[in-house]
């Protein structure tokens, strides 16, 4: 039966905005309350935290930057690797997983927190992630983060990740990551801008990368005046479109 209301023309695809922000809290060893500043001012939807606090009390800490922020604890912390995934209310949470990746002797261990998410009926899926400092098992890890992705967020649903890189742009390693997503600073004006140090920025090793089936709608490093004072790293903040699935 045709609905009157369109004439037969089927309803355009309805899409949400989500802002999903990126950041290294430098296990909260500086001015915790410039970092709760700081990620209050890009009013994000999703935030992925790298170097969150995983020793003594990490889980009430982690709850206290959540609060802070203006935000909840979605899932992660020591159990993925010091990657804690935050949201607002608006965000329903549909499953999470933490996962930690191969071990290599004398270094943190490394993984991903990974959050199946809905906002306004949209479903989409964001991991964080900080990678290694050393090259070999830093691309080793790629690898294993796109297995964990495949395992853990259904194939329909379209994925973000977020993280420290511990690479520049053009690295074997960011290109290993953008054969899989695109590299959101792609959407923005060059040049790519810098993430670290947060004081004086000079090279760029933080980034997100989005599903090819999202639109990016914009992608900023955040320059807050208290940015310097709350960690090492500047935040990485993209914004994107996700479709609601037809009813």
């Amino acid at each position: 039966m045709t609905d009157p209301r369109t004439d037969g023309v089927a309803p355009a695809p309805r899409s949400i905005v989500v802002r999903v922000l990126s950041y290294n809290v430098r296990s909260m060893r500086d001015d915790r309350a410039a970092v709760a500043r700081v990620i209050r001012s890009a009013r994000p939807d999703v935030v992925c935290i790298q170097e969150a606090p995983r020793l003594l009390r990490w889980r009430s800490k982690c709850a206290a930057l959540a609060r802070t922020s203006g935000l909840v604890v979605v899932g992660g912390g020591r159990s993925a690797g010091a990657n804690l995934i935050l949201s607002t209310l608006a965000v329903d949470v549909l499953a999470t997983a933490d996962v930690r990746f191969s071990a290599d002797p004398g270094m943190h261990r490394r993984g991903t927190s990974i959050a199946v998410l809905s906002r306004g009926g949209a479903p989409f899926a964001v991991a964080g992630t900080h990678l290694d400092l050393k090259p070999e098992p830093r691309l080793r890890h790629v690898a294993e983060l796109h297995a964990a992705i495949e395992q853990h967020v259904p194939a329909d649903v379209p994925v973000i990740v977020a993280g420290d890189i511990n690479d520049h742009p053009g690295s074997a390693v960011w290109s290993a990551l953008a054969e899989h997503w695109v590299d959101a600073y792609t959407a923005g004006p060059p040049p790519v801008p810098f993430t670290s140090p947060a004081r004086e920025p000079r090279q760029t090793i933080d980034g997100i990368f989005v599903d090819p089936r999202l639109r990016i709608n914009a992608i900023e490093v955040i320059e807050h005046p208290d940015a310097a004072a709350a960690s090492d790293h500047l935040p990485v903040l993209v914004e994107v479109e996700v479709d609601v699935p037809a009813a």
